[in-house]
């Protein structure tokens, strides 16, 4: 059931789509994994994977 607007779902749906949201717009700066260019599923997954490790790293260094 969707709420009216202006009135709280009550749900619990919304309260970690921010997080979400701006970690799907982090993984499409990287240009490899935007458009897949791999036939492999392997070697999407480790741009994928490394592309995750690059995002904790930054916003590792970022909270110190």
């Amino acid at each position: 059931m969707i709420a009216k607007r202006g009135e709280p779902h009550g749900s619990g749906l919304g309260v970690f789509r921010y997080v979400v949201e701006r970690t799907i717009a982090w993984l499409h700066g990287f240009r490899r994994l935007r458009i897949r260019w791999e036939r492999r599923d392997d070697i999407h997954e480790a741009f994928l994977g490394l592309a995750v490790c690059l995002i904790t790293h930054r916003h590792v260094q970022r909270l110190c």
